[in-house]
């Protein structure tokens, strides 16, 4: 299962969003030389989950399970 995906985090500028690992900005742990993944609320705004079909846990609405496709 995946790790929750936060909807709206507070300071999302903070962490990098490319990965499970949810690394500090300072701290890149994938090392594949690329810069931080912005949150997609920083790119569409905070009701960006709507668009794109993702529906809030039930028990934790301010976090979403993502799951990874293969």
């Amino acid at each position: 299962m995946a790790k929750p995906f936060p909807l709206n985090p507070k300071h999302p500028e903070r962490i990098c969003w490319g990965c499970d690992k949810y690394c500090a900005t300072d701290a890149l742990a994938c090392g594949n030389g690329s810069g931080r993944t912005q949150h997609p609320a920083e790119l569409q705004g905070e009701d960006w989950y709507l668009a794109w079909g993702v529906e809030p846990e039930p028990g934790r609405p301010g976090r979403a399970a993502l799951e990874k496709k293969l």
